[in-house]
């Protein structure tokens, strides 16, 4: 509250009458616990950002090997430098050329969208994609693969350990730094 102090004035004035100075003083007692009332308010009544998570599902412990037709199976290794290669089949005998390729709409999204039509026209199934990080990709460019497959509608998926004939593919490829 504002209190408002006077002081009398002297008796010695010489039969002037001076003017009284007033003083004001200012209690911001109540305007301080209000702030601290409004932001305690605001604290407590916003929502905080919940952190973005991408689902994965992984398979229980038991024997995970399903046997599916190496002509379904499109093959990504993840390798340095944001940079990835491609094939359907297998490591030693691919389908397709192994092609070195990289993130976006020109690149792995666009080979997703091509091979997925292809195998869907001749075979009247979804394609299987296997990508494989190797040791030396990071970890966005797993989140990036996923992201593009999520953009591809692919829902047939799987992570799964690289081989060290795949790593000489990628060595031999210059995607892979030692």
């Amino acid at each position: 509250m504002a209190e408002l102090e006077t002081k009398p004035a002297a008796d010695n004035n010489g039969g002037r009458t001076k003017s009284n100075k007033k003083s004001t003083r200012v209690d911001l007692t109540a305007m301080v616990d209000l702030a601290f009332l409004l932001i305690t308010f605001f604290i407590l009544t916003t929502t905080l950002q919940k952190p973005t998570a991408m689902d994965l599902v992984m398979p229980d412990q038991g024997d995970t090997r399903i046997k599916v037709p190496e002509s379904r199976t499109m093959t990504v290794l993840l390798g340095a430098n944001n940079k990835l290669e491609w094939y359907i089949g297998q490591p030693g005998h691919p389908l397709t050329q192994p092609s070195v390729d990289n993130f976006g709409k020109n690149g792995i999204r666009r080979a997703l969208l091509e091979q997925s039509a292809r195998i869907k026209q001749q075979q009247g199934k979804d394609m299987i994609v296997l990508i494989k990080p190797s040791d030396q990709s990071n970890y966005a460019n797993m989140v990036n693969m996923m992201d593009e497959l999520n953009i591809t509608n692919n829902n047939m998926r799987a992570i799964v350990d690289i081989t060290p004939g795949e790593v000489n593919l990628l060595k031999r490829d210059n995607i892979y730094n030692q």
